[in-house]
């Protein structure tokens, strides 16, 4: 996603912080920790630095951000990451290549 919005100003992504703590215990922390950002480039740094395993501050605000979206994706049906959802409504579950990715934007860009 990152390369892709490098190279593509017509494409946003928003990201919902959904840990799956069966599997991450501790990902709870870190998805508050990084929710509490309020400087959009050092949530990314924080979410770089949790993808590579990195230690992550203890989340500095109150909030119950996670857990709605944790309630929400139980809602949808959601149950993993990743999952996309595009504008239209489409879903796609699990990882794909740029390649796919860009294709799949393509697909569904203005439906």
């Amino acid at each position: 996603m990152k390369q892709i919005v490098g190279k593509r100003d017509d494409i946003a992504f928003y990201m919902k912080m959904f840990p799956i703590l069966q599997l991450h215990p501790a990902a709870y922390d870190k998805s508050k920790a990084i929710v509490c950002q309020k400087d959009n480039k050092k949530a990314i740094k924080l979410l770089e630095d949790a993808y590579a395993g990195r230690e992550l501050p203890k989340p500095d605000c109150v909030t119950d951000a996670v857990k709605k979206n944790i309630d929400l994706a139980g809602k949808l049906g959601i149950s993993g990451t990743p999952t996309l959802i595009f504008a239209d409504g489409y879903r796609h579950n699990g990882l794909i290549t740029e390649e796919e990715l860009l294709k799949l934007i393509g697909e569904h860009k203005g439906k």
